[in-house]
């Protein structure tokens, strides 16, 4: 299974309910704090276009904000 890559800053209600939905799915994900590192900013930038939280990449799928229906569909390799 691919690792998800989630975007995200401490404060961000939405990168919450992301992680704990990989977090319940047993998914391991790795997690990069745009808020501290500037590196991750710019890319996550450079892969969605967007300054907002959450952005999460799947494979070379990128996800704009916590869609659980579009995660969900790109997990089963749909």
């Amino acid at each position: 299974m691919i690792k998800p890559v989630i975007y995200s800053t401490p404060t961000c209600q939405f990168c919450k309910m992301a992680k704990a939905y990989f977090e319940e799915k047993g998914i391991s994900y790795e997690e990069k704090d745009v808020a501290s590192d500037l590196e991750a900013r710019k890319e996550m930038v450079d892969k969605s276009g967007q300054l907002g939280v959450p952005v999460i990449t799947i494979g070379d799928n990128v996800v704009i904000g916590f869609d659980r229906h579009t995660i969900e569909h790109l997990l089963e390799g749909k």
